[in-house]
């Protein structure tokens, strides 16, 4: 299950709005709510106000670039395992499968539509 405040905030870059938004419903079956902010266009990831927490949002824009070098966000889920098994066929790339990380619990990588870096962590 998806946890929809996976971290205190994002910004994903996309260049391809409506392909970055199937990538993410079909790896993790959100619904998004669009929004326009000046020239930037957002698809807002889900958002539970009593949660801990935030959420984030799919951006394109003029000063947003995918990149698969930088900063990381690693959503947080049941279970790494299921949610990688989707990205390839979403439009993705894996890149690590899920791989124990200790008493932390495991991780799993991979490259979305727009070729940013995203991990996924789970703590079984």
């Amino acid at each position: 299950m998806f946890n929809p405040n996976p971290v205190g905030w994002f910004e994903i870059p996309v260049t391809d709005m409506p392909r970055a938004r199937h990538f993410y419903h079909h790896v993790f079956a959100v619904e998004f709510e669009m929004l326009e902010m000046g020239a930037d266009v957002m698809a807002m990831f889900p958002f539970d106000h009593v949660m801990a927490g935030a959420s984030g949002a799919l951006v394109q824009g003029p000063d947003y670039e995918p990149c698969d070098r930088g900063t990381m966000v690693y959503f947080e889920c049941a279970d790494v395992a299921p949610l990688l098994a989707k990205v390839e066929h979403g439009g993705g790339k894996l890149l690590l499968n899920k791989t124990s990380i200790g008493e932390h619990g495991f991780i799993g990588i991979f490259r979305d539509s727009e070729g940013n870096k995203v991990g996924m962590h789970s703590r079984q």
